[in-house]
């Protein structure tokens, strides 16, 4: 099996990142994380990237240029897909054009719902029964691509935003991988 180059996109701890590295490693997954680019020069995520040998880019993402470095970038790693990984930035629709349908995000709620920031705030608030998170594609509008795959659990009476924000990093560790696989299954 011929790899997809691939490049993930993180602003934090990198959990998702550190799991996607992981299963990078089955001869059977679809991709090869060839990049990291990351937009805090204090993220966590970035100890992944060295451990595993993995070139990363730290970017500031107030800089004017940022995207156009990126571009070059993923364009000498030759990047085939992009994982968005916990990267709090929007990304500009001239940049999503350049990898359309090859950019997907993961989202901390059962897109439509609570798009953005604060979702676990506004998912107690409106006291949801379930929540999860969604892999989907990105596309000009905020958390609106076509959705990949979901993954749910039922709420309880005695969660909170901490409880929910570790269930559901637990399911997009499952979840990640999983669209990945399937996004390939048919290429």
């Amino acid at each position: 099996m011929v790899k997809k180059k691939t490049c993930v996109f993180i602003s934090g701890n990198g959990s998702n990142l550190k799991n996607l590295i992981y299963s990078s490693r089955n001869n059977n997954f679809p991709i090869s994380i060839e990049l990291v680019i990351c937009n805090n020069k204090k993220a966590k995520g970035i100890i992944y990237a060295k451990k595993n040998s993995i070139p990363f880019l730290i970017l500031n993402t107030k800089m004017r240029n940022f995207e156009r470095i990126a571009l070059k970038e993923l364009k000498k790693y030759k990047i085939e897909l992009i994982c968005l990984a916990g990267f709090m930035r929007i990304i500009s629709k001239e940049f999503i054009n350049k990898f359309k349908r090859k950019i997907i995000n993961i989202h901390p709620s059962l897109l439509p719902k609570y798009k953005g920031l604060n979702t676990f705030e506004r998912i107690l608030k409106d006291k949801e029964k379930k929540t999860g998170c969604t892999v989907h594609f990105v596309n000009e509008n905020l958390d609106g691509g076509r959705v990949i795959l979901q993954k749910s659990f039922l709420i309880k009476k005695s969660d909170n935003i901490l409880s929910l924000k570790q269930k559901t990093q637990n399911l997009e560790y499952k979840a990640f991988p999983e669209a990945i696989v399937k996004i390939f299954r048919y290429n």
